[in-house]
């Protein structure tokens, strides 16, 4: 007889995961138990639902915060996630990460100076494994348009931190002056010679577009506020506006 995919139909009712949810509440459930909801069914033919939440969790490192900064791509490559469960699984996560961010709809904060920066990226760098890079759209009084967009994952440099990239964002969002931040996994925020070079370049181009570049924060890893240099507040480049 042919193994089929297991079902959360199949599984007996108090144990299935949704029930024990019910019955433990939601915010005592496990994370597996919590993560099978999300996915509904095992991948593999024979692969339980719960089979495949513990697994996708072991190959996380039993992180949550590894698994929500995972691309699609990444989940996509994790045994019984198809492109169909892991965008699911990444919108589900993508959404918890954004109830666990400062509001900025309402509030839309000034950033004249790199302590909203820290509130708005430093719980997400605190935890990053390799560096990210932000671009953080300004409106013409220097409120927040909108949270910071991700530009580029992985090794910082000046192909990945590219101003076509870069001022593409800042013109889709309708931006009049951005700032700029990237984090540091290592914990130290001083910013490398690269780091510098790229800077003076995205600051060129932004006064050829017309959207002058602020400040770039590089943020360390800490306990809150991290550790951080604002290349503004340092001179060590010169900046518009």
């Amino acid at each position: 007889m042919t193994a089929r995919t297991t079902l959360i139909r199949d599984i007996p009712g108090k144990a299935r995961p949704r029930e024990i949810a019910l019955e433990r509440g939601v915010d005592r459930t496990d994370d597996d138990i919590l993560l099978a909801i999300l996915l509904r069914t095992g991948g593999r033919r024979g692969q339980g639902v719960l089979e495949l939440a513990r697994d996708v969790l072991a190959r996380s490192g039993h992180s949550l915060e590894r698994l929500a900064d995972a691309s699609v791509e990444e989940l996509v490559a994790l045994p019984g996630l198809g492109p169909v469960k892991a965008l699911e699984l990444k919108a589900a996560l993508e959404l918890g990460r954004r109830s666990a961010t400062p509001d900025t709809a309402g509030a839309r904060p000034v950033v004249l100076d790199a302590a909203p920066v820290l509130q708005l990226l430093g719980p997400r760098a605190a935890r990053l494994s390799q560096e990210v890079f932000w671009m953080l759209p300004l409106d013409a009084k220097y409120r927040l348009l909108r949270p910071p967009v991700e530009i580029t994952t992985g090794l910082l440099d000046t192909s990945l931190a590219h101003p076509r990239e870069v001022f593409r964002e800042a013109i889709r969002c309708m931006a009049a002056a951005i700032v700029l931040a990237h984090n540091h996994p290592s914990g130290d925020p001083h910013p490398s010679r690269e780091d510098l070079r790229m800077t003076r370049r995205l600051v060129d181009a932004g006064r050829v577009v017309g959207i002058p570049v602020l400040d770039h924060v590089v943020i360390g890893r800490g306990p809150p506020p991290p550790p951080h240099t604002s290349l503004r507040a340092t001179a060590a480049v010169q900046f518009d506006g």
